[in-house]
Formats: C-alpha cells, structure tokens, sequence
C-alpha cells in the first residue's frame, strides 16, 4: 500500500526570520534547510508530525497561505496556552465553525478548528 506525504510550502520574505518565528513562538523545530551564498533559502520545519517548508523565492507569494491544521483537544488547548504565553496573537474566526487564526509575520494564517465546535459540524 501506497501512502503520500505533503509538506505545504509558504512564501516569505526572509526564510531566517520566518524560522525564527515558527520556531521560537510555535514550536517548531528545523529538519532540512538549504542555502546559497551563505543566505538561506528554504527551510523545513516540523511539529508533532505537522511538517511546512518556509522558503523565500517566490517572493510575489507571500501571505498567500491558508493552512488547516486539526487538533485533538487536549493538543489544541496546550496550543491557546502555549501560544499566550509565547505573545502569540490568536484571532478568532468562522468557516462553519469556530477557528483559532494564528498570522505569521509573512501573512500566511494557520487555521486550527475549535475541536469541540468542529466534531459537531463535520
């Protein structure tokens, strides 16, 4: 049996600065990254099996990013804890149900369902 693996990719403006962000305020930890001339380029990032590649050269992209990411609850509410206490800011939001909207620098929005407002709605 076959499976597939998906890494979205998100344009920004500056890959280091955007590792800096998924790293220190959500917790993302580095896996590959690649440079030129010393400056880097693209980067991957992973967090509890959720893998993103941040890269900076397409930079006519950025902010275009709309990811969906589910949780099981006890993960979504150490997510609003983590999140307040890294100076995150979460932004409410509505698609059919109630979401936390966390922004990056770049624009992108990480898109993460209340668990207990999605499961009476899927």
């Amino acid at each position: 049996m076959s499976s597939w693996y998906a890494r979205p990719v998100l344009s920004v403006r500056d890959a280091s600065e955007a590792l800096a962000f998924y790293a220190s305020k959500l917790g993302f930890g580095e896996v590959w990254r690649h440079e030129e001339a010393g400056r880097l380029r693209i980067v991957q990032v992973s967090r509890d099996g959720c893998d993103l590649i941040l890269s900076d050269q397409w930079p006519d992209d950025v902010g275009c990013a709309r990811l969906f990411i589910s949780l099981e609850p006890s993960d979504f509410e150490q997510l609003i804890s983590e999140s307040k206490g890294r100076g995150v800011e979460l932004k409410s939001g509505f698609w059919g149900y109630e979401l936390a909207i966390i922004e990056d620098p770049d624009g992108n929005r990480l898109w993460f369902p209340k668990p207990s407002s999605a499961s009476t709605n899927s």
